[in-house]
């Protein structure tokens, strides 16, 4: 019996009642597990800004139905990476029917969703606490048995973090430090509400079909990172993520670059008319692999942005999939651990094992790079103004003798500040990365 408490008053308890958290509950009360679900906010999702795109698919191993039954705004079928440059949006747009059925991605928004997660939570029987922080971890020597919250302690088995990227719990438990800047972004959105006709007009979408825009370039005015555009059903998400460092570094605020963004010639048509929501900023992780690192302690788990579990590749921006599937590898883990009564590290330590063999753990290992390679300053300017002006010079038919696209490409590429070896190495460098 390794680790275990004389006596708890759950098995599990789980700080967080986002996605990470609700599905390692609903996973373990599944099993039959007496589960304690604690919520700092006064509902789940309360304290979430919007929402975001949810790659669903590994929702049916938890929930199958999921896409149907959970309150979801649309389909993302359409997938747009667009180079914004002052005077230019130049688009990679891909839309295929094949990421409708099975349904890939949708759009979410978290106080909507995470509500009905912790319903799901409670009809299977975890016990659902909103309205309470948790001040610190209590200790047994070695092992962590439970939390403090004000003059209450509840004491239980294993404790699981699941309370975002600014974990408190997994500093005090000493699991990671406070993380640099370089891991760290700000992401600033809007809700932007427009009619549904409105959206599927102009996004040029029909029935539930969703399109994302993710966009680099002057969008953050070279800062580190980048900007997004989704459609929900009757609104539009919208907004930039900027690593705090360079945006430290070049004495830009987030809340003017948002602004800028947003009033952009290539961006404002999209929102014309239509009546802000909501506005709000909160951090993201950014550090990649770098940052998944002492997932365990004695009686303790960290899953989804509480470990780290947030992937940018410049195409798509994941974190609740990853959440989600954290939260799968850690309610295995903590199942055979209760199964046994052996709660010590080396016992929860198979939770590493598991994540590896799952796609999180993979996807972490194969995007380990993807964080360098978007620190490239070159993608937030030149190449999207290379782009700009290859495509001027293809269209810009000003009765002047026309060239082939080759040259006008070279000439382009001449007059920008771009070096034929910069260039090389930024396209290994991408092979390798994303």
């Amino acid at each position: 019996m390794s680790g275990a408490a004389e006596s708890v008053d759950f098995d599990v308890i789980v700080i967080g009642a986002g996605v990470a958290g609700c599905v390692t509950a609903y996973q373990l009360a599944a099993r039959g597990h007496s589960v304690l679900l604690v919520e700092r906010g006064p509902k789940p999702g309360s304290k979430n800004l919007s929402g975001g795109i949810f790659y669903c698919r590994v929702m049916e191993e938890v929930m199958p139905g999921f896409v149907t039954e959970a309150p979801v705004e649309r389909r993302i079928t359409r997938n747009c990476l667009s180079f914004l440059s002052p005077t230019s949006f130049v688009n990679v747009d891909y839309r295929d029917q094949r990421l409708a059925e099975p349904v890939n991605a949708v759009t979410v928004l978290r106080a909507k969703l995470d509500e009905w997660l912790a319903g799901k939570c409670e009809e299977a029987g975890v016990t659902l606490l909103p309205g309470v922080k948790v001040d610190s971890l209590i200790r047994n020597g070695d092992q962590f048995v439970g939390i403090k919250a004000g003059d209450d302690e509840m004491r239980c088995h294993v404790v699981v973090a699941a309370d975002g990227v600014n974990s408190f719990i997994c500093q005090d438990a000493g699991i990671r430090p406070k993380e640099p800047t370089k891991h760290l972004a700000v992401g600033v959105k809007s809700v932007i509400r427009l009619s549904r006709e409105v959206i599927e007009d102009r996004f040029n979408l029909t029935g539930n079909e969703g399109a994302a825009y993710a966009v680099v370039g002057d969008c953050t005015k070279g800062v580190a990172g980048g900007g997004f555009m989704y459609t929900n059903i009757d609104s539009v998400s919208i907004g930039v993520v900027l690593r705090l460092d360079d945006l430290a570094e070049r004495g830009e605020t987030s809340s003017d670059l948002h602004d800028r963004f947003v009033n952009h010639p290539a961006i404002e048509p999209f929102l014309r008319g239509g009546e802000l929501l909501e506005y709000g900023c909160h951090l993201v992780a950014e550090g990649g692999q770098s940052m998944v690192h002492d997932l365990t302690r004695p009686g303790l788990v960290a899953v989804g942005d509480a470990a780290g579990f947030t992937l940018n590749t410049g195409f798509t921006v994941r974190g609740m999939d990853l959440a989600a599937g954290s939260g799968i590898a850690a309610a295995k883990a903590i199942d055979a651990a209760l199964q046994k009564g052996d709660f010590s590290q080396a016992s929860l330590d198979d939770y590493k094992v598991e994540l590896d063999r799952t796609f999180v753990g993979q996807d972490m290992n194969t995007y380990a790079k993807a964080p360098a390679f978007m620190e490239n300053p070159r993608l937030y300017g030149d190449y999207g103004l290379v782009l700009s002006d290859v495509l001027y010079g293809i269209y810009n038919l000003d009765t002047s003798p026309r060239k082939h696209a080759l040259p006008t490409a070279m000439a382009a590429f001449n007059q920008s500040p771009l070096k034929v070896v910069q260039v090389v190495k930024d396209v290994l460098a991408a092979l390798r990365g994303v």
